[in-house]
């Protein structure tokens, strides 16, 4: 008798061990590509009187025609269709864009033949820059769906009192399949003039993340936001680390803190473009404390890994500028390349019911 209830319990316990074992094996989750990308004067042939767009134009010093601007087409939605297939065997559910001229670009874009059957949506709104470059948002109609979205004007003036017009930020919510979030898109001013004098154009920008920030969490004080973009600084820089109070360690994260994964592959000598003989990391996505789970749990979507999209074949193989990343333009003539950004993107997953 004392046999058999031994072995009863023994297979008792290899019956409960072996449920246990296939609940933790059959484990599954969703995961979806969030991506910026700055692609590097995406223009249409177009002169605009009221933009400084000429280079862009037929007679202008690029040489640009109809040829040109449809191979770059071509080269950028590779590159898109391309971002996070790895993991999610798709291109990504949303991605930021810089250096977009207009909607029309962007309707070429999401109809090419490599984005065609993704059948991405738009979110766009013109910004004053003088150049006529805008950011904006693509996004997969059946992973994402915008539920607000409204522009905002970084107004700076030089010394003398006269205006300097650069890209609006752009900020989307929506539904993550099923659950809210909140993505802002970047392009800060360039560093035209010098890295030091022109810091301050910046720190205006981040200024004004950080009141699009507020403004978001006054309405919803558990908001998961993202913010997307070329910041023309490095994940280290005051605008950075001060005017956005970015870290990069996990532990020291609290609800007025954004975590920067960006911050320590710069540290490891990672970049997403160079220039003038220096590289650096000016593409970043940062996220807010509450898209982090420290306890691995991730009943809703939370953050997962983060990289850089660099295959051999968005970088420069040969000559002075070995490594860096394969532009469309040099010394005022098409290369047949991409951009001289590479892009950036992140990972979220969520466990499947």
């Amino acid at each position: 008798m004392f046999k058999k209830k031994k072995c009863f319990i023994s297979f008792l316990f290899l019956f409960i061990f072996f449920i246990q074992f296939s609940h933790c094996q059959t484990r599954t989750y969703k995961i979806r590509t969030i991506s910026f990308y700055n692609v590097e004067n995406l223009f249409d042939t177009i002169n605009n009187p009221n933009t400084f767009d000429d280079d862009f134009t037929s007679k202008g010093k690029n040489h640009y025609n109809s040829k040109i601007y449809w191979n770059k087409i071509e080269n950028i939605s590779k590159v898109i269709s391309q971002i996070g297939f790895e993991k999610t065997k798709t291109s990504p559910a949303i991605i930021g864009l810089a250096e977009i001229e207009n909607r029309a670009v962007l309707e070429d874009l999401i109809n090419s033949k490599d984005l065609k059957k993704k059948q991405y949506k738009i979110l766009h709104s013109d910004s004053p820059d003088r150049r006529g470059i805008d950011v904006a948002l693509l996004y997969q109609k059946k992973y994402f769906t915008p539920l607000h979205h409204e522009s905002f004007e970084v107004k700076l003036w030089d010394e003398k009192g006269k205006r300097i017009y650069t890209r609006n930020q752009l900020l989307v919510s929506g539904l993550l399949d099923d659950e809210i979030i909140y993505l802002i898109i970047n392009h800060w001013p360039s560093r035209r003039g010098g890295q030091i004098k022109s810091t301050p154009k910046r720190e205006k920008a981040a200024y004004i993340t950080q009141q699009i920030i507020n403004k978001i969490k006054v309405e919803d004080k558990n908001a998961k936001i993202f913010i997307l973009g070329d910041f023309n600084d490095d994940p280290i820089d005051k605008s950075i680390k001060i005017g956005l109070n970015s870290l990069e360690k996990l532990k020291y994260l609290n609800d007025s803190t954004l975590y920067n994964p960006m911050e320590n592959m710069y540290k490891k000598g990672l970049n997403t473009l160079g220039y003038r003989d220096k590289i650096n990391l000016f593409d970043q996505i940062l996220m807010t404390s509450n898209c982090i789970s420290l306890d691995k749990s991730y009943s809703s979507y939370k953050f997962y890994k983060a990289g850089i999209f660099n295959p051999q074949y968005l970088v420069t193989q040969k000559g002075r500028y070995k490594g860096y990343p394969f532009r469309s333009f040099q010394n005022n003539n098409y290369t047949g390349g991409y951009s001289d950004h590479f892009p950036v993107y992140i990972y979220l997953i969520k466990e499947n019911n």
